[in-house]
C-alpha cells in the first residue's frame, strides 16, 4: 500500500493526467489541498472514499490521517496543485513518510508556469534569444538563498517564471528592472486554465498599475522576458532543409531558412 503524491495541474480538471485520474478514482482516502485544488478535481473519487480538504490541517494532522489509512492497508491519494516537485510543500511530507516507513510515489502534473505559457500562446525558449527558463519566487516570509535572490537571477536576462509572488510585485519590479530594463515585457496570468482566468500584459515599468486596476491579488504566475513580445527571432534549425540530424539528412543545395538579422534568401 502506498501514498500517491499527485499533481492535479493548474486548475482545469481536464488537465489531470490519466494516471492521476485513475488513482483519485480508486484510493480509499483522497486528501487534497482545497485552497488551490478545485472540488471538481476530486469529484472522481469513489462514493465510499473519504475525501478530506487539508487546507486547515497542520503537517502533523496530515501525516496522522495518512498513517491511519496506511495502517489499514489502504492507498492514499494526496492531491496537490500543479506539479508536486515545484513549490509543492511536499518534501516535508515525504520526509515524514520515509521516517515512518510508508512508501510513496510522485505522480507528475501540469505546472502553472506551462499552463500560463499556454494561455499566453507563447514559447518560453526562442532560438538565439532565450534558451533558459528560471523558475523561482520573490523573497517574502520565506527567505531566499543568497545566490538566488531576484537581482542575482536577473543578471542572466533569461525567461523568468515567478511563483507565489503576486503580492510582492513592487519588489519584483524593483529588483528586476536594473537588469531587464523598465521596458521589458511581463505577463501576469491569474488562475491559468480556469474559467475565471485573467491575463494582464505590460512592462516592468507599468505592470504594478495594470495589476492594481485588474484587482488581482492571488494565484498568479508572473512571466518576465523578451520572449513574450519578440517577433525577430531565428527559426529553429530542426526543420531547416540544410540541417542534418538523426532523422533527416540536410540538403546543402537547398535555400537556408531566414536567420535573425538577415533578409530573405536571394
Amino acid at each position: 500500500m502506498a501514498v500517491y503524491i499527485i499533481g492535479a495541474g493548474p486548475g482545469d480538471p481536464k488537465l489531470l493526467t490519466l494516471r492521476a485520474a485513475e488513482l483519485i478514482a480508486r484510493c480509499p482516502l483522497v486528501l487534497y489541498t482545497g485552497s488551490l485544488v478545485p472540488r471538481e478535481t476530486v469529484a472522481l473519487a469513489s462514493s465510499d472514499a473519504t475525501v478530506r480538504d487539508s487546507a486547515g490541517m497542520t503537517l502533523d494532522e496530515i501525516i496522522e490521517l495518512i498513517s491511519e489509512f496506511h495502517a489499514r492497508g489502504q492507498d492514499v491519494a494526496r492531491v496537490h496543485t500543479g506539479d508536486p516537485s515545484i513549490f509543492g510543500s511536499t518534501a516535508e511530507q515525504m520526509r515524514r513518510l520515509k521516517a515512518l516507513g510508508i512508501p510513496y510515489e510522485i505522480v507528475p502534473g501540469v505546472s502553472s508556469f506551462v499552463a500560463a505559457a499556454a494561455a499566453l500562446g507563447k514559447e518560453l525558449t526562442l532560438p538565439e534569444l532565450s534558451q533558459t527558463v528560471i523558475l523561482s519566487r520573490a523573497e517574502g516570509r520565506t527567505p531566499m538563498p543568497e545566490l538566488e535572490k531576484l537581482d542575482a537571477l536577473a543578471a542572466h536576462r533569461a525567461t523568468l517564471c515567478l511563483f507565489l509572488s503576486i503580492n510582492l510585485l513592487k519588489r519584483v519590479v524593483r529588483e528586476l528592472t536594473p537588469s531587464y530594463g523598465a521596458d521589458c515585457p511581463i505577463a501576469v496570468v491569474h488562475k491559468a486554465s480556469c474559467p475565471d482566468q485573467q491575463i494582464v500584459m505590460g512592462t516592468l515599468g507599468d505592470i504594478v498599475e495594470r495589476v492594481q486596476e485588474a484587482k488581482i491579488t492571488s494565484q498568479s504566475m508572473l512571466i518576465v522576458g523578451e520572449v513574450l513580445t519578440a517577433e525577430d527571432f531565428a527559426d529553429s534549425r530542426l526543420y531547416d532543409p540544410t540541417f542534418t540530424h538523426r532523422f533527416r539528412r540536410g540538403d546543402k543545395s537547398a535555400q537556408p531558412g531566414v536567420r535573425k538579422g538577415e533578409g530573405l534568401p536571394q
